[in-house]
């Protein structure tokens, strides 16, 4: 919540929970197991999955791309994966996803082409 706090701050908005359940979602989506193993292994497939959660489930009352698009790449940098994107293409991808155009597997197939090698 801090991240976020500090995003809407900067950038404007209003600052507010919309649906907790789909915060908890977002957060915890990567996460997932099933039988024992997990739904998103590596690093790209979590971060793909953490930026789609928060921008689709839309769980903020305001910032919902700014933060999942954060979150998703501020993992990876975390994880050691640099990744660049210009500012029309993270625009183009942010609001995809918010339109349904891109789902979780475009946008793990854009992380995995934009590697910095």
């Amino acid at each position: 919540m801090i991240l976020y706090k500090l995003i809407i701050e900067a950038t404007g908005g209003v600052f507010g929970i919309r649906d907790e359940s789909l915060l908890e979602s977002a957060i915890e989506a990567p996460y997932q197991t099933f039988d024992g193993v997990e739904l998103f292994p590596t690093k790209i497939e979590k971060a793909a999955r953490l930026g789609f959660g928060f921008i689709s489930n839309h769980p903020f009352v305001d910032g919902n791309k700014r933060i999942g698009l954060y979150v998703m790449l501020s993992f990876l940098q975390i994880n050691g994966i640099i990744i660049s994107f210009t500012d029309d293409e993270i625009e183009q991808i942010a609001v995809g996803i918010a339109s349904g155009a891109i789902n979780y597997v475009d946008l793990k197939r854009i992380l995995e082409q934009k590697i910095d090698n």
